[in-house]
């Protein structure tokens, strides 16, 4: 969703406006891929380098991340669309982490497709994570070092075993951007 501020900016909008185009973009995305059979998708609501923002946008953001949950979730699971929120979920409110809880419970069950939401994530925290579970791992003897491969390695990624992070299969799509023409420019 990054460039939603960027979007409003250029026609002379506030920034939380776009960040609310930003997610009606989302739920045409998520629509669009589960009616095309996409296994996996990931979208980022939130980095880790959002928080460097004025306090008062990351206020505006979350309760839009809030409002979104509530909204969305009961359709989601409707529609067979399982979510998974991955990222350092440790810095969000206690109350909103609660939410996270409750709508992966709600649709764990579901196969249609995964919705991957990334909040304060970042791939540089995802690799350092990673690195520093192996590296426990090996200083209790668990694994040797020499073992450390890039499939191990990979297994602790916040998406390892993730559908669609691997090989296309053949019945199976990804999609591009090019699949969403309807969707503006530039809005995710």
């Amino acid at each position: 969703m990054d460039g939603n501020g960027r979007w409003a900016q250029r026609r002379a909008l506030p920034r939380h406006l776009g960040h609310r185009a930003g997610a009606k973009a989302v739920r045409a995305t998520v629509e669009g891929c589960a009616r095309r059979g996409v296994e996996a998708l990931t979208i980022f609501a939130f980095s880790s380098e959002n928080w460097q923002r004025p306090q008062d946008e990351v206020t505006r953001l979350m309760e839009l991340f809030v409002e979104s949950i509530d909204k969305e979730v009961d359709e989601l699971h409707r529609n067979g669309i399982r979510v998974r929120f991955i990222g350092e979920l440790t810095r969000l409110r206690a109350g909103l982490g609660a939410k996270i809880a409750a709508a992966e419970a709600r649709t764990a069950a579901n196969r249609r497709m995964t919705l991957f939401i990334a909040v304060s994530y970042g791939g540089r925290w995802d690799i350092v994570e990673a690195a520093r579970r192996l590296a426990a791992r090996a200083v209790t003897g668990e694994i040797k070092p020499a073992a450390i491969d890039e499939a191990l390695f990979a297994d602790q990624l916040q998406l390892a075993g993730a559908p669609g992070t691997g090989p296309v299969h053949p019945h199976r799509r990804r999609a591009t951007h090019q699949q969403f023409p309807a969707l503006e420019p530039g809005l995710l």
